[in-house]
């Protein structure tokens, strides 16, 4: 990547992860990338608002881009770190080996965790508070504490005079940037359909369960004249930041229900019987006019899961019976969705069972806390019949009747 000038002398910097089958924090799939932004405020003192990954030749990269813009990484008099997560301070230990004299703006909890992290010890750190603001020159910085999106230490930092919002893991998405589009106006409506669709799987996967202190952000941030909103993943909102800031907001209010009037399927088979009645199911949403999202477990990874379940209105979950238990990769995508707080949806449950049931016992023990109103289920032993296919056409008719209810 190379470095991209936002206003006067303040840079986007960025790198992109594209390994294939990285696993973005070890856990989620990014098939379509991400990127790690950085930025840099060059005035009478210099600025380095976060850091990059310590992985591939991520630091080299960035240190190239700050070198294009004709200073070096030796020159940074100010280093912001609004979140120690290490895809954002990875670089951080060889950084001020590098440079000895920038002095470190974090938040008080944040302190610690330079030493634990990265040996950095903590004379080189200024703990923030709330609302703090730094003048330098022409450039006036103004730091907020917003806990919990998504790190108990996490701030952001606004640059008072341009209305630019560096908000860190906010508003940020999944998806590497293309060299040549790395701000909204440049990039076409399919790709802005991409890059809301990859923002809601980042914000299911990282944040959902974070949308209260979300909301509780949103509106402090709520008096701020924003013109421009620089995430640390993802593009730059330098047109329409409301667009993303809309997104998000409707993204945490997922957490209170009731969600898109659509469902999100997911099925596991273990011989056949239970995958046998998927189409019928299938069927009678569409001919609901009813949006669904079908997954297939094992296979279909959780992450991708996470996105479509958290905006949904509807839960269906099918599984048979396995040692008188849910199916197990089937009871582990119900147990990462009640962790990450999947919660105000109507749930309807099926599957087959051999010489005996046991399946959605286990189920309704496992989801008796989850906030889900389970309104229907249905069992059959063996293979299905037609006239399990009847009722079953029957009982997920009710259950759209409950999805106008909600």
């Amino acid at each position: 990547m190379k470095i991209h000038k936002i206003v006067d002398e303040i840079y986007h910097l960025s790198v992109n992860i594209e390994e294939e089958g990285y696993l973005f924090e070890g856990i989620w799939p990014i098939p379509n990338g991400v990127s790690i932004n950085g930025y840099l405020i060059k005035g009478d003192k210099n600025v380095l608002i976060d850091l990059t990954q310590d992985i591939m030749d991520f630091p080299a990269a960035v240190s190239r881009q700050i070198e294009s813009a004709s200073i070096g990484v030796e020159d940074i008099d100010i280093l912001v770190v609004n979140h120690m997560e290490p895809d954002h301070s990875g670089w951080l230990r060889d950084f001020c080996r590098q440079n000895t004299k920038a002095v470190i703006y974090c938040t008080e909890k944040a302190v610690p965790l330079l030493e634990a992290f990265s040996g950095v010890p903590a004379d080189r750190a200024v703990a923030i508070t709330d609302g703090m603001t730094l003048e330098l020159g022409d450039y006036e910085l103004q730091f907020f504490n917003t806990p919990n999106i998504h790190w108990p230490e996490t701030m952001m930092t606004y640059e008072k005079k341009r209305g630019i919002l560096f908000s860190c893991d906010a508003f940020g998405s999944y998806g590497s940037l293309d060299e040549d589009a790395v701000f909204d106006d440049q990039v076409s409506d399919e790709k802005h359909a991409f890059y809301e669709n990859e923002a809601l799987r980042y914000y299911a996967n990282i944040v959902a369960s974070f949308s209260l202190p979300v909301l509780k952000g949103l509106e402090k941030l709520s008096g701020l004249d924003i013109k421009i909103i620089c995430p640390s993943h993802g593009i730059i909102w330098r047109e329409n930041p409301s667009v993303i800031v809309d997104h998000y907001k409707r993204y945490a209010e997922y957490s209170k229900g009731p969600g898109e009037k659509e469902v999100t399927l997911v099925w596991s088979s273990m011989y056949g019987n239970t995958k046998k009645i998927v189409s019928t199911i299938i069927e009678v949403l569409r001919g609901r006019k009813i949006p669904v999202h079908v997954y297939q477990v094992p296979g279909d990874d959780v992450g991708h899961i996470l996105g479509d379940a958290w905006k949904s209105r509807g839960l269906i979950f099918g599984m048979p019976t396995y040692e008188y238990k849910m199916f197990p990769p089937m009871a582990h995508v119900i147990e990462e969705l009640i962790m990450k707080k999947v919660k105000n949806k109507k749930v309807f449950r099926f599957g087959s069972y051999g010489w005996v049931g046991g399946a959605q016992r286990d189920f309704e023990a496992k989801t008796e806390k989850s906030g889900w109103d389970v309104v229907g289920c249905f069992e059959w032993q063996g293979a299905a019949t037609e006239a399990d296919h009847d009722a079953i056409r029957k009982a997920v008719g009710a259950y759209c009747d409950s999805l106008e209810e909600a």
